[in-house]
C-alpha cells in the first residue's frame, strides 16, 4: 500500500481509518505501523490532521488491538495449541518453559515488544494463552501503547517541522527507525550475555 493510498483513505474516512489500520496491524494483519505513525505526525504538521484526534485514534486502535488479541489468546489459543501444537513441535514441557519465561518478563515483553514487528502481534496472543491476569495485561499494554505510538507521531511531527519531508518517503523512515531499534536491542543483549 502506497503513501498516496493511505493519505487518500485518511482524506475520505478520516480518523477512523487510522484506528482501523493500527487495530488490524496489531491483531496480526501485516502493516507498516511505525511508518503510519510517523506519517500521521508529518500529516499533522502539514495541517491535514488534528494532533489530538490523530493521537487518540492511533492509541485507541493499538490498545484495542492488543486487548482483542489477548482475548483471542485467552479463549481460543490454549485449546488450539493443545490440539495442534504437537504438529509444530510444541510439547507440554516446551509450552510450560515458554509460559514461565514469558510470565517472568511479561512487562518488558509487552511494552518493548511493541517496538519489534512480529513480536508486537504475537505478544498479546501469548499473554492470553499464558493466562496473564487481565489487570496486569491491561496496564502494561496501555503503557506500552502510549510509549510506542505517541513518540513515533511526535517524531513525525518534529521531523516534518524541521525538514521538508515528502510523505512518499515516510515508509522508509519507519523501516530505518525499526532497524535502529533492533540493532540497539541486539547490542544490549550481546553485552548482557558477555557479562
Amino acid at each position: 500500500m502506497t503513501v498516496d493510498t493511505i493519505t487518500h483513505y485518511i482524506n475520505i474516512y478520516g480518523y477512523f481509518i487510522i484506528f482501523l489500520f493500527l487495530y488490524f496491524g496489531v491483531v496480526g494483519i501485516p502493516a507498516p505501523e511505525e511508518s503510519l505513525l510517523f506519517l500521521i505526525g508529518v500529516l499533522v504538521i502539514h495541517q491535514q490532521l488534528d494532533f489530538g484526534l490523530a493521537v487518540f485514534s492511533a492509541t485507541l486502535g493499538v490498545f484495542l488491538g492488543m486487548l482483542t488479541a489477548y482475548g483471542c489468546g485467552k479463549f481460543v489459543g490454549y485449546p488450539f495449541i493443545n490440539r495442534f501444537g504437537k504438529y509444530v513441535g510444541i510439547t507440554a514441557e516446551r509450552w510450560e518453559k515458554a509460559k514461565n519465561q514469558y510470565a517472568k518478563n511479561v512487562g518488558k515483553t509487552i511494552i518493548f515488544g511493541l517496538y519489534i514487528p512480529g513480536l508486537r502481534q504475537i505478544s498479546p496472543y501469548f499473554a492470553g494463552i499464558a493466562n496473564i491476569g487481565f489487570p496486569t495485561f491491561f496496564i502494561y499494554s496501555l503503557v506500552g501503547t502510549v510509549c510506542w505510538a505517541v513518540p513515533f507521531i511526535v517524531a513525525g511531527y518534529v521531523a516534518g517541522d524541521l525538514f521538508d519531508i515528502n510523505p512518499m518517503y515516510v515508509p522508509y523512515l519507519g523501516i530505518l527507525f525499526s532497524f535502529i531499534f533492533i540493532i540497539y536491542v541486539s547490542i544490549k543483549y550481546v553485552r548482557k550475555k558477555r557479562r
